[in-house]
């Protein structure tokens, strides 16, 4: 189904993949899907695999209600193919954990299991999320806080500039706290560009 432009977020055309494009969750068209990847084992680290729908919907309708977190659906020729959930940090948990900044701002990245393989698929996917993210002139810079034993995001996380700041208690996980500026996601890009 295409995206209507009124909730079109932000869009990145990918030479030889396609457009990927960012929008709203709509709880309702978008819950059986997103469902679906959550319950899977490749997902283990987004905490939902035994959740039932009406607990995914509570669990999803309760950040929908939270006026600093919001979920995305990530497109990729108007197929759903991620989910993005972004967050003011400064009012989220993660800021008794560090020195937070008003203009900080985290997010929570899951992708689709694979219909078919793109080359540097995911790769693409987390570029355009922090394109997004830069893209919004309030953000100064982005907060991660994945699970330390979760290797394949901790790679994506440094590729892309992230500065890793330790090891975090959370309520459901040992974090690790990692932190990247405009100017280290800058930097970033034109090192991977002159390789």
């Amino acid at each position: 189904m295409e995206t209507s432009i009124e909730h079109l977020l932000y869009k990145k055309d990918i030479p030889g993949v396609g457009e990927l494009k960012l929008r709203p969750i709509d709880l309702k068209r978008d819950v059986a899907t997103v469902h679906g990847w959550v319950t899977q084992p490749y997902a283990k680290y987004w905490g939902m695999l035994e959740s039932t729908r009406e607990e995914f919907l509570a669990s999803y309708e309760e950040i929908e209600n939270n006026p600093h977190h919001h979920t995305y659906i990530g497109t990729l020729n108007d197929e759903p193919v991620f989910l993005m959930e972004r967050y003011k940090a400064s009012e989220d948990i993660i800021a008794a954990h560090y020195a937070a900044q008003l203009n900080d701002y985290g997010m929570h990245i899951l992708v689709a299991p694979a219909q078919k393989r793109i080359p540097q698929f995911t790769w693409h996917i987390f570029t355009t999320i922090m394109d997004y993210f830069f893209s919004l002139p309030y953000v100064e810079r982005v907060v991660v806080e994945p699970d330390v034993n979760n290797e394949k995001i901790h790679v994506l996380n440094k590729k892309a500039g992230f500065v890793y700041q330790g090891e975090i208690q959370l309520p459901n996980k040992v974090a690790a706290l990692a932190i990247c500026t405009r100017e280290n996601y800058r930097l970033a890009s034109e090192n991977r560009s002159t390789l």
